[in-house]
């Protein structure tokens, strides 16, 4: 069901149709849509009183025993909806989080899920949660007069605050992990990109891993990094990450900030998208707009323009059209057209050109020093040649003075050395 008020980026017949995708993927059998054109959603019952009407009667007749709404409910709409309908009542946000807990694999996917669906659960308590376990029992765990409502919410921001404080130890695990990463002075490039765009297949042909990659949504929710080569022989290493989505919870982003932090230590963003999606464009500019939300708009990105296998009958015809692939983007908005690259991480085409547009972005982003290095730490002028760009290197009584070019993420690794 869904409210279209015509301000939408989306119409909402191609939202519900998302949305039931978001369903099935559930495990739900989806047996009709409803929509309902309104100057704005009715603050009591989401719908308008005459549709609602209309609702319980398909109800009556179809027998379903769920209604999934395409927009997060207030409390009170979720309420006073499932009083009227006498059927559970989900929205967006809700299916979202339910196949987020079916994806989480390791333990920190599902901390993360978890807290998620912690935030969203409490303005939405009313009354007994059987489903809440007990963390306290007997004398003392209750205040004078506290109602069962008030210990129920008592208890879930109790576990909300344990489940902030077990992600705080995973990211703090992780940045020490970037930063064993960072000394090792490989440059960080991140796919992103909507949800099944083919990110994690690509991920796996451009690394050899073997990352689950399956034509469903939020396939993948744990981020992975792997080396990948370059064609100059240089390597870098290549993180998958949690799909992006249309009405992305913000519970979501909020909960899987430890997650999202590997895209802040990127040095370029590979923006995989779906060429084929009748809805490619409003696809690239949601992933453009979270892309904005998390501060990293400042990024270097190229847009792998993907699943072009389904386009032409063969690689050769493939080939004669990959020049296009810059004439499609730059009718976008806000489009990265100079770096778009027509690809088939299925079928491998176009990778090579893929990894040789990521090598040239990765050159644009390095800054130029002049470093004096000792000759006892000669590792530190290996590094820079295998990392950076060397213009000149000469020879001095204490050590050896190299000028060039060096990625941002690793000027401050050689800054000790730095000569003016």
């Amino acid at each position: 069901m869904a409210v279209e008020t015509g301000d939408q980026t989306w119409g909402a017949d191609e939202s519900l149709d998302e949305l039931a995708q978001l369903a099935a993927t559930a495990g739900a059998e989806v047996i009709g849509t409803l929509i309902q054109r309104l100057e704005q959603p009715s603050p009591k019952y989401y719908l308008g009183t005459g549709k609602l009407r209309e609702l319980v009667e398909l109800k009556e007749q179809l027998g379903f025993d769920v209604a999934i709404f395409d927009d997060e409910l207030t409390p009170g709409q979720q309420r006073n909806l499932e009083r009227a309908l006498d059927i559970k009542v989900l929205d967006r946000t809700a299916l979202i989080l339910d196949i987020f807990a079916r994806r989480a694999q390791t333990h920190e996917g599902r901390l993360q899920v978890e807290l998620a669906q912690h935030q969203y659960l409490l303005p939405r308590l009313v009354g007994q949660w059987s489903h809440l376990e007990r963390l306290g029992g007997g004398i003392g765990t209750r205040g004078p007069g506290e109602t069962q409502l008030e210990t129920d919410r008592r208890q879930i921001k109790k576990h909300i605050s344990h489940l902030k404080y077990e992600i705080e130890r995973v990211r703090e695990h992780r940045q020490r992990y970037r930063n064993r990463r960072r000394k090792q002075g490989l440059p960080v490039v991140a796919l992103v990109g909507y949800t099944n765009a083919g990110k994690s297949t690509l991920f796996n042909t451009l690394t050899g891993a073997s990352v689950e990659a399956r034509s469903r949504l939020f396939e993948t929710l744990d981020p992975t990094t792997r080396l990948m080569t370059l064609p100059s022989k240089r390597q870098v290493l290549l993180t998958d990450t949690v799909g992006f989505i249309h009405k992305l919870p913000p519970e979501l982003v909020a909960a899987f900030k430890a997650t999202l932090e590997e895209l802040h230590d990127a040095d370029l963003l590979v923006h995989v998208l779906d060429i084929t999606h009748e809805h490619a464009r409003e696809h690239n500019e949601i992933v453009l707009g979270i892309v904005a939300e998390l501060d990293l708009a400042d990024k270097p990105v190229v847009l792998a323009l993907n699943k072009a296998d389904l386009l032409f009958p063969d690689e050769h015809a493939f080939q004669l059209r990959q020049r296009q692939a810059q004439s499609w983007a730059a009718t976008w908005p806000e489009g990265t057209a100079e770096t778009a690259v027509l690809v088939s991480a299925a079928h491998g085409w176009g990778l090579r050109v893929l990894l040789g547009r990521i090598e040239e972005q990765l050159a644009e982003v390095m800054q130029e020093i002049t470093v004096e290095i000792p000759y006892a730490e000669g590792n530190m002028v290996t590094l820079f040649h295998r990392e950076g760009s060397v213009e000149e290197e000469r020879h001095r009584v204490n050590g050896t003075v190299v000028r060039g070019r060096l990625p941002a993420h690793l000027v401050e690794t050689f800054k000790r050395y730095r000569v003016k």
